[in-house]
């Protein structure tokens, strides 16, 4: 597998790193990215063996025959929250009224601008007439991980996947996006058709989708698919 390349959305980053660790298993080399990156990677001419991204944009891969539909792995799902410097002590909202006062209340947000969750909290601060306030105060990253801002005191807040939080040491979940305003992201892998090392990619896939991992999605925070 030394020889496969595979791009992967970084909601499973975390789990992926604990995976391989505990299996003794040879990481290919991962690109990590948020899907829209992934795609826009894609859009550009780069190819992989294979890829871990949201559904949507793997169905439109597939209708491009980019990616073999036959070998699609429905893998996790996730959903949104917010984290801040750890001993922060905050309280999670419990309803979008104290989510939006949160939000409003807080001195410096932090999301990406790339990511799934980014994408969503740009809607959803106009959705609660809020987004010209939010964006003043926001720090808005490329990609990569927000609760890394938090940690290192460029922000206040932080607004990722709850796995991506949870990937980052020295900080603390407040909790999930309040039920009536939280989306979930379902996430699968599959090979790509001008896969180089289509046995390296189709050998990563499964090992995505075993007990072990199973329990390291689990312990992130993410509903596992399979």
């Amino acid at each position: 597998m030394a020889n496969t390349r595979f791009m992967c959305a970084l909601v499973i980053v975390d789990a992926v790193k604990d995976l391989l660790w505990r299996i003794g298993q040879a990481a290919p080399e991962i690109i990590w990215d948020p899907t829209a990156a992934l795609m826009k990677r894609i859009e550009a001419g780069e190819r992989a063996d294979g890829i871990f991204a949201i559904d949507g944009p793997l169905d439109e891969l597939e209708a491009q025959g980019l990616i073999e539909g036959s070998t699609r792995r429905p893998i996790v799902q996730a959903e949104f929250g917010i984290a801040v410097k750890r001993g922060t002590g905050l309280a999670a909202p419990s309803d979008v009224a104290s989510l939006k006062a949160l939000l409003l209340g807080t001195p410096s947000i932090v999301y990406s601008r790339s990511g799934a969750s980014g994408i969503y909290f740009e809607k959803l601060i106009d959705r609660l007439g809020i987004g010209e306030e939010i964006r003043a105060k926001s720090l808005v990253i490329p990609a990569g991980l927000t609760g890394e801002k938090v940690r290192d005191g460029e922000a206040v807040l932080a607004i990722q996947q709850m796995s991506e939080l949870r990937a980052v040491e020295g900080i603390d979940i407040v909790g999930p996006f309040p039920a009536e305003v939280q989306q979930t992201t379902d996430f699968s892998a599959a090979v790509f058709s001008e896969a180089k090392d289509r046995a390296g990619a189709e050998a990563f896939i499964s090992a995505l989708t075993t007990p072990a991992a199973r329990e390291a999605y689990l312990a992130r925070g993410l509903a596992v698919r399979f």
